[in-house]
Order: C-alpha cells, then structure tokens, then sequence
C-alpha cells in the first residue's frame, strides 16, 4: 500500500474518539498494515505473534474484540483461502478451481470457480506479513486500511458521511461465503471504501455478532467521513436514529429539515 507522509498523518486517538461519539460504537476500531518483509511486521510495538492456526477473521478479532496487536505471515493461516484474500498466498489453478467447498457452499464446481473468481484479492508476491491493531493504540501509524464494525443504522450514517461532500455511488457486491473479500480483501486492492454483510466463517470462527456489518476503509477516508458526519448532525441528521412515529404527521418533523429550503 501506499505509505503516508509524516506531514499527511492523521490524528488516529482524534479520530477514533470522534467516531464513537458521534455512532456509539460497540466494537474497536482497528487498522491492518501490510508488510513486504516479516522483519518489518515483527518490529511492531508490542506486537503479539500466534502461537496456534488461525483463520484471518479470527486474527482481525483479536484486534477488534480483544484489543491486541497481532502479526501474521501465511503459515499462521488456516489455508489458501485465508492467505490468498490477503496476498499472503497464491491466486493458482488450484486455488481458483475451489474444490473444497463443492457440496458444502455450492451445488457443483462451476459454482465453485465463479465464486473464487468474483472474490476481490490482494495479489500475491507483494507483501510477506500483516498486522492488525486498534487505531487509537497508534502502532500502525498509519494503517492501509481502517476497519469499522457497525450497526445498519450506525453505517448509513458513516456512508451518508462519505458522500457529504464529493458525493459518489456506491456500489458494492455480496460474494457470500468468503465475505472478507468483499470489505478488507477489496479495499485492500482498489483503496475503494468496501462495505460488506460478515460471512458464516466471520461470524463463527472471528465472532462478528449478527447485527453487525463491516466497512473497511483508508483512514483519510474515514476522516473524510468524520467530517460529513460532523455536518450532518449539525443538521439534526445524527444517530440514533429517533423514531418519529408512523401514525404521525410527517410534516413537523420534515419542516424541521426543509422547512426553510
């Protein structure tokens, strides 16, 4: 990824202390930084090394659910699915084929391959290790990617933050099983912002809860979003969400939105 000036750093404890003022989040927010060299990634501050096989969700939520600061390389990780979302392995025919998961999350390999093809992945032979750590702790200063657990409610805020100034479509696919494809897989290999619905295995090995969703995102993106997020509570648009009441008059609560427009 591409590093970030001194000068160009953000304030990451600022940042972190914004956001859940303004989404009451529940769960930390945490950063992943890719590594060309294990030397690198093991210089960490406090860095914690696994000592067991993991799944890259279950890594992420040490870092999330746990507050750690883990690093990785491919021979931490369960299997090619794993490292090859991350770049830590590679993207070959016998990955692409996905024969493992033909009766299990498809009905015949067609199915299979057309899913491995769809998955966003980081391209394999450029980074040799990855760390994950909550932003407010600073020790990937400055993350790749910035990864935000949140409610539906609390993330159409941060979207609507996104496209407050320099507004933007987003569109966003659903590989289904494999979903880290679609959040850190994706916005590590576009830098696109990349919303995702958390799969079984994210949910089951790296305990996202069911209400949550996941967005990952470049921090000065989700500066970017902070600052919409500002203006638009400003302008009485903040989470929570209050009910108005759906026998209600509309017209009250939207004048005091528009009433003056």
């Amino acid at each position: 990824m591409q590093q970030t000036n001194a000068s160009e750093r953000l304030d990451l404890a600022a940042m972190v202390a914004d956001l859940n003022a303004l989404l009451r989040l529940k769960t930390t927010v945490i950063g992943i930084k890719m590594f060309a060299r294990v030397e690198d990634m093991e210089a960490v501050e406090k860095i914690r090394r696994p000592n067991a096989v993991h799944t890259t969700d279950q890594i992420v939520s040490m870092a999330s659910r746990l507050g750690w600061t883990v690093g990785i390389t491919g021979d931490d990780l369960v299997g090619a699915q794993c490292r090859a979302v991350i770049g830590l392995g590679p993207q070959d025919d016998t990955w692409l084929k996905g024969e493992n998961y033909v009766g299990v999350w498809h009905g015949t390999a067609e199915d299979a391959r057309k899913r491995q093809e769809a998955l966003d992945v980081v391209p394999f032979g450029r980074y040799q290790a990855m760390a994950v750590s909550p932003l407010l702790s600073g020790r990937l200063d400055p993350p790749d990617i910035c990864l935000v657990y949140a409610t539906p409610g609390q993330m159409i805020i941060l979207i609507n933050g996104l496209q407050y100034v320099g507004y933007k479509k987003f569109e966003w696919g659903v590989v289904g099983e494999t979903a880290c494809a679609d959040s850190w897989g994706r916005a590590l290999k576009t830098g696109e912002p990349s919303l995702s619905l958390p799969c079984f295995a994210e949910r089951r090995y790296g305990g996202v809860p069911d209400e949550e969703m996941l967005m990952a995102l470049k921090p000065a993106d989700l500066a970017k979003a902070i600052a919409g997020m500002k203006q638009l509570a400003k302008n009485g648009l903040r989470y929570p969400i209050a009910p108005y009441g759906i026998q209600n008059d509309v017209r009250a609560g939207m004048s005091v939105s528009y009433g003056k427009k």
